[in-house]
């Protein structure tokens, strides 16, 4: 018998040594933990954030190969590097279905710090063919979304940043009739623009059209 690789070759071609399994054991990849998410790409726009992880051992003898070494993450940054807040009309709201509050405020309460927000009432005005061809069980709210209608979309207290005590992307000190951005969470074929109409202070935001800022 010639000298004996550990090549998997002798596998195919069933001339294995007889002690192939012990001189050539199978290892998979082995990974680092992941590393924090960094921050966002770009402020002031619906970018990305980033996590890595690195290799530690190589597979060999056929084991598993390795998985990808880096995961992205949709984000938005609201403030500027040197600290100022974003022109609120570049940044588009991030609305998801008013049910996921109700878990929220539960939470919330939960843990002792639940605080009023508001509601503001907006007109659609475009909504991309994304928002209807959304067929996952969590993005089945956004099939209701009609241009023309009025929605209402809840700020609780979860979403209020701390240094503007507002939600991001709620068009305060926008100018009247001014199209603002929108974008739906969990989709991002799902977006389009709508008018700011009214705010409306401790308030909660009937069942049906009704909505929450990220």
């Amino acid at each position: 018998h010639g000298p004996c690789y550990c090549d998997q070759a002798c596998a195919r071609t069933l001339d294995c040594c007889h002690d192939y399994a012990q001189a050539c054991p199978v290892s998979p990849c082995v990974m680092s933990q992941w590393s924090g998410w960094s921050s966002c790409a770009e402020p002031c726009k619906t970018t990305y954030r980033v996590r890595r992880r690195h290799i530690i051992q190589e597979p060999r003898n056929g084991g598993e190969a390795c998985p990808p070494l880096e995961e992205r993450a949709g984000c938005v940054e609201y403030w500027t590097q040197q600290g100022t807040e974003c022109k609120q009309s570049l940044i588009p709201a991030l609305i998801t279905t008013g049910g996921f509050g109700k878990a929220r405020k539960k939470r919330a309460a939960a843990d002792g710090n639940e605080r009023e927000g508001y509601c503001v009432e907006f007109q659609l005005v475009a909504i991309t063919p994304g928002c209807l061809h959304s067929h996952h069980p969590y993005t089945h709210w956004m099939q209701y979304l009609r241009e023309g209608h009025i929605v209402c979309v809840e700020c609780q207290h979860p979403a209020l940043d701390s240094r503007s005590l507002h939600c991001s992307g709620d068009g305060s000190g926008s100018k009247k009739n001014q199209l603002l951005h929108w974008q739906a969470v969990g989709s991002p074929q799902c977006k389009g623009t709508w008018k700011r109409i009214r705010q409306l202070d401790t308030c909660s935001c009937p069942s049906v059209h009704s909505f929450l800022f990220i």
